[in-house]
């Protein structure tokens, strides 16, 4: 049996993951930005960045080590040197 705390809403396990990942803001006024990739399951991933926010249920291309392909921004979390995402895969 699988046990998480009130604040845990994630319903797969994430694996540790690291390097490189370029990511894509859709849309108008579209640009490319690099960061660092933290962790991955099967249908998303945790992303670290600076210099901006995305908005939450964003669209954007990514890729990295593991895959790339469209995705949506699920949550930010800003801290004092970077801010930190989820994103949701939309397709591969």
């Amino acid at each position: 049996m699988k046990t998480t705390s009130i604040g845990e809403q994630r319903r797969e396990d994430r694996q540790p993951a690291d390097g490189e990942i370029a990511i894509s803001v859709e849309g108008p006024g579209s640009f490319t930005f690099q960061g660092r990739l933290i962790d991955s399951s099967r249908s998303g991933f945790r992303a670290s960045y600076q210099g901006f926010s995305l908005s939450t249920g964003q669209p954007v291309r990514f890729r990295h080590s593991l895959g790339e392909g469209r995705a949506l921004v699920m949550w930010n979390r800003i801290l004092e040197q970077h801010i930190e995402s989820g994103f949701l895969i939309l397709d591969r």
